[in-house]
């Protein structure tokens, strides 16, 4: 059973709402792909991600060189979990196929790729073995919408 959560990005910037979901996701002990086109974006993630919460330790690093298998966190610009992960966040609105080595897919979208996000989730309304949940940014906080 695979898990896809669709996150509408309103009050947050990606990567803070980015460094927010890859804190929960190593709370839980897992391990984080996240996947975008956009190598800026990427970079500012990566950046985001080692600069807040300092606490949480958001250790991470960008594809290509030989350290991928041991991040925790890995961005990248292709569905290749090279680190391990188990979770995949989408952090561009644009879906990829998540391929059967992930549990969970985190797709974050805004307003500029909502239409896209709206044929995402009818797309996966009838496959077998796949969930799906929506949720909303409110007061600084992720909730469940309808």
């Amino acid at each position: 059973m695979m898990r896809v959560d669709f996150y509408l990005l309103s009050s947050d910037a990606a990567p803070i709402a980015i460094a927010r979901l890859a804190g929960k996701v190593r709370q839980a002990g897992e391990r984080l792909l996240v996947v975008a086109d956009d190598l800026s974006l990427l970079g500012e993630t990566s950046k985001t991600l080692w600069e807040t919460a300092p606490e949480a330790f958001l250790a991470n690093g960008i594809a290509g060189d030989e350290h991928d298998a041991m991040q925790p966190i890995l961005l990248s610009n292709e569905v290749q979990p090279d680190n391990g992960a188990s979770f995949l966040l989408i952090a561009d609105g644009q879906w990829r196929e998540p391929g059967e080595s992930f549990t969970r897919v985190l797709f974050l979208f805004d307003q500029t790729t909502i239409a896209h996000a709206r044929q995402t989730w009818k797309a996966l309304q009838d496959r077998e073995g796949m969930e799906r949940r929506f949720w909303k940014q409110q007061g600084g906080r992720w909730i469940e919408g309808p």
